[in-house]
């Protein structure tokens, strides 16, 4: 890439691309890699060291280089003995493998480093790649949101106040009783932008490899092409993902925010929020993290300013990141318990997510009904509410549908009837899960609302 293009000013670099589809150009040359030959060079050997004998568009293969680019680079390692042909291979190629010269080698460059997957790509080059695609670019309108919410039910006027919140790209607060969707509605909301991205397996700076395509977060999308084809078209050290929506919880701490680097691999990973960047970032039950809410706010007050993250290397190297995802703090408690004035700026829409109406409790069955492969009984749900929550003025949590036909489901798989939705199966399943689940909570006013799965 040109140097003028690096230069670019983050936001102009996305008003000019926003309107493409972004895709990283196969590179011709090592140099348009941005990698040295001498780490190329390594990487082939550790392949090698592990594996024995392999082809060299099967070597290109692993590390993720264009066969093309590699081929110089074989015959410099054959002229300097650390590498041997032992036999042809189809279309025009070799099998090759080490010499003892190049075993030596490559166990120093394990010792070293003992990453051995796909070349990486540079940190100007992810920059860039996530500047290109971020999803304050887009803007999703109403259209974009009614699809992405088509399967699932959603009150109206709560879809009138989360459209805009969703359209600014901003930071939000989803608040209210647990049970009622929150962690729903966050996932469904990567849905209303562009629906996939690129990632690359790896980038390296100051010489560190860092890990950022992680499968527990990243759903790798399958090209309709097949793979000959579709290596000549992108580079293939990047993977494309559909937009990411990360989901923490109570277990988050601040290490999960910081590069995390192994002393015995040498290899770093990538805190959740580069993992993030793109899509979303859901913190789930936000206040119950075993850190000070304070503490977790006051480390993001400058990234969610100025939409870049400083993070340190394990050389003690600060480097600058994009903080480019939608972050969406999710919690049963009142956001003005948790965070200071200050801190709500910065997170302009605060929304609260109610219990269900008895009408969309109703349209809650009919939705489950449907995936559960039952037929709908509105007499049936009318008993339910008749008997099991308006005496007890319980709350008609969202969760509540879902996790009673499930009962239900596995009460008739046992008994070996039919699944139906029948008053007398409502009575037997709502004894045990309102039992085990619904219970006083201290959060509660008054301390005795109930609190839901």
């Amino acid at each position: 890439m040109a140097t003028d293009t690096r230069a670019l000013d983050g936001s102009l670099l996305a008003s000019i691309l926003s309107d493409e589809v972004f895709q990283p150009a196969s590179p011709r040359s090592l140099e348009e890699t941005g990698l040295t030959v001498s780490h190329v060079e390594s990487l082939v050997c550790k392949h090698l060291s592990l594996v024995g004998t392999i082809s060299g568009r099967e070597i290109a293969n692993r590390v993720r280089l264009p066969f093309g680019i590699l081929e110089g680079l074989f015959q410099g390692l054959r002229t300097r003995q650390m590498i041997v042909h032992t036999g042809s291979a189809p279309v025009n190629d070799y099998y090759y493998t080490l010499t003892q010269q190049g075993r030596d080698h490559a166990q120093a460059a394990l010792k070293a480093c003992a990453y051995a997957g796909p070349a990486p790509v540079t940190l100007i080059d992810y920059v860039l790649s996530v500047e290109a695609q971020t999803i304050r670019a887009e803007a999703p309108k109403r259209d974009q949101l009614e699809k992405a919410f088509s399967d699932i039910s959603i009150d109206a006027n709560l879809f009138e106040d989360l459209g805009p919140a969703v359209n600014a790209g901003a930071g939000l607060f989803l608040y209210g009783a647990p049970g009622n969707g929150k962690s729903t509605l966050a996932k469904r909301i990567t849905m209303c932008f562009g629906q996939h991205v690129w990632v690359p397996h790896t980038i390296i700076e100051d010489g560190q490899l860092i890990k950022v395509f992680d499968a527990a977060y990243h759903q790798e999308v399958e090209s309709s092409q097949g793979g000959i084809i579709q290596a000549t078209e992108h580079d293939p050290r990047w993977v494309r993902i559909r937009r990411p929506t990360v989901v923490v919880g109570g277990e988050l701490t601040m290490d999960n925010l910081e590069i995390r680097h192994d002393p015995h691999s040498n290899v770093s990973e990538a805190p959740l929020q580069v993992k993030s960047n793109c899509g979303c970032l859901l913190i789930d039950d936000f206040g119950r993290q075993r850190i000070e809410p304070a503490e977790l706010l006051n480390r993001w007050i400058v990234p969610l300013e100025n939409r870049v993250d400083f993070l340190t290397l394990s050389t003690g190297k600060k480097i600058q990141l994009p903080f480019e995802q939608l972050i969406i703090f999710s919690t049963n408690l009142e956001p003005r318990d948790l965070v200071d004035e200050a801190f709500l700026r910065r997170i302009p829409y605060k929304i609260e997510i109610g219990d269900a109406t008895e009408e969309e409790f109703h349209r809650l069955f009919q939705l489950y009904c449907r995936s559960f492969g039952c037929e709908y009984s509105g007499e049936a749900v009318d008993h339910l509410i008749t008997k099991h929550y308006r005496p007890d003025n319980r709350p008609m949590r969202r969760c509540h549908p879902r996790d009673l036909l499930s009962q239900i489901r596995n009460y008739c798989a046992y008994n070996d009837v039919p699944l139906e939705m029948r008053s007398e199966y409502f009575d037997r399943v709502a004894r045990s899960y309102f039992t085990a689940v619904i219970a006083k909570d201290s959060h509660a006013p008054g301390g005795h609302r109930g609190r839901s799965c």
